[in-house]
């Protein structure tokens, strides 16, 4: 399909019961928007554009719809935000962009104006998923008590036969959706305090534990303070620490992520420590631009500035020590998928490839499209399901023909949607993190 040159969407001004604006705080910055230039270089990098073809999916369209809401040529309707909706936020657009145009943030702060709004104004939708982010996945308790729910579900063994002699007479979407639902059997990582102590102490950090993440994926957590005692890090998780704000950013609900960020910024300055840790790539990104996100507040922006500096992505942290002695033998042959807020967001793509490089008897295989987004953006997937699992499917077939034992990762996220994936198509394959491939060959090696 053609696209079609970027001009004034007048097609879009089908009105809202009540009109919607930019205000609040949050408004898109003017020089921003002026960054684009409408090369089209982002348009082959854009996952919903290549899946769907249409001007209005790609980074350059919704620019152009993005400011003409802001110059107040059209209003933000139904149609609009549709558009912004079926934004994966992946930021592959800002590696291809020849101008450095922030889309991420621009995308952010629209969203975020849209939702300073009155709430009766509001997209009913937007409104709904803000509510459900804000009391669900910020309040521990309740979040616990939902996954608790899957864990039951999981360890019942309903999972298993929906995923085995019921599969197939179950309706396709009712297949997808339980496809993406996490299999919830180990036991959470909830430990605070101090994780790991060696017995040579070079550094000492802090790991953000996250509000799904030891929930969902404990052996990550695990792997990841045995890697870093390996490297010679005390690891400290300060109970404190809350939720990082990253999806509450990404729906618009940009006063829940400050007020998130300002707890986490209080709990980790209060631990002292040398770096702050994250093996979630969209929480490192969010806490990365926790500066950003308080650039209004007087007393909170120059210690958010001084936060932000001490936030590594654990890959990032760990390629930089002597992590490599003592390794033991991992023969298997991986390919890696590229977290977007690891490769995009926080421009580290070296990394992840240097340490799978160090272990030995590891084969790589590389995809084609190593960083092309597999279709999860947080919560993009329960949202967009049909959108979201045309571009897992594009993922899945180049997984397939690297032939590969493990696909590894560096975010929760991916690895539930990649899991979804293999589900689906029933490959034989793993979805490990990164940092979990460097444990099985840390651990090879004291084995020894």
């Amino acid at each position: 399909m053609t696209p079609s040159a970027p001009g004034t969407p007048t097609h879009e001004h089908t009105s809202l019961s009540q009109g919607l604006h930019f205000v609040g705080p949050d408004v898109p910055s003017v020089a921003d928007l002026q960054n684009c230039i409408h090369c089209g270089f982002c348009l082959p990098t854009c996952p919903t554009y290549v899946a769907t073809g249409q001007e209005l999916e790609s980074p350059r369209g919704r620019l152009h719809l993005i400011s003409a809401v802001h110059d107040g040529r059209i209003e933000a309707t139904d149609r609009t935000l549709a558009h912004f909706d079926r934004c994966l936020q992946c930021r592959a657009c800002e590696t291809a962009c020849p101008s450095g145009v922030p889309y991420g943030r621009i995308m952010e702060d629209a969203r975020a104006s849209i939702m300073a709004n009155a709430p009766t104004a509001q997209p009913v939708s937007w409104r709904l998923r803000a509510l459900a982010l804000r009391y669900v996945v910020a309040r521990r308790p309740v979040l616990r008590f939902v996954l608790d729910l899957g864990r039951l579900y999981s360890r019942s063994g309903l999972q298993r036969i929906a995923r085995g002699p019921l599969r197939r007479l179950l309706p396709a979407k009712i297949a997808r959706m339980e496809s993406s639902i996490p299999v919830l059997t180990e036991t959470p990582f909830r430990e605070t305090g101090t994780l790991a102590s060696p017995r040579e102490v070079t550094a000492r950090v802090a790991l953000l534990l996250g509000c799904m993440h030891g929930e969902m994926y404990p052996r990550m957590h695990e792997a990841t303070v045995r890697v870093l005692a390996h490297a010679g890090c005390e690891v400290v998780a300060p109970p404190e620490q809350v939720c990082c704000g990253a999806l509450h950013s990404h729906a618009g609900d940009a006063e829940t992520a400050r007020a998130l960020a300002r707890r986490n910024i209080a709990a980790f300055e209060a631990a002292g420590v040398d770096a702050v840790i994250v093996n979630a790539a969209g929480c490192g990104a969010a806490m990365k631009e926790y500066d950003r996100l308080l650039r209004n507040d007087p007393h909170w922006g120059p210690r958010a500035q001084r936060f932000s500096h001490s936030v590594k992505d654990v890959l990032e942290y760990v390629a930089e020590r002597d992590f490599a002695h003592d390794l033991g033998t991992v023969d298997e042959t991986v390919t890696l998928q590229e977290a977007c807020h690891l490769a995009h967001a926080q421009k580290i793509r070296e990394a992840p490839r240097r340490i799978l490089r160090a272990i030995p008897g590891l084969r790589i295989e590389e995809l084609k499209t190593p960083d092309r987004c597999c279709g999860s953006a947080g919560i993009y997937s329960f949202v967009q399901p049909d959108l979201s699992a045309a571009i897992l499917d594009a993922k899945m077939e180049d997984v397939m023909r690297t032939g590969a034992d493990v696909i590894c990762t560096a975010n929760p996220g991916c690895t539930l949607q990649l899991q979804a994936g293999v589900v689906r198509t029933g490959m034989h394959a793993e979805v490990r993190h990164v940092i979990e491939v460097l444990d099985q060959a840390v651990r090879a090696g004291a084995a020894r």
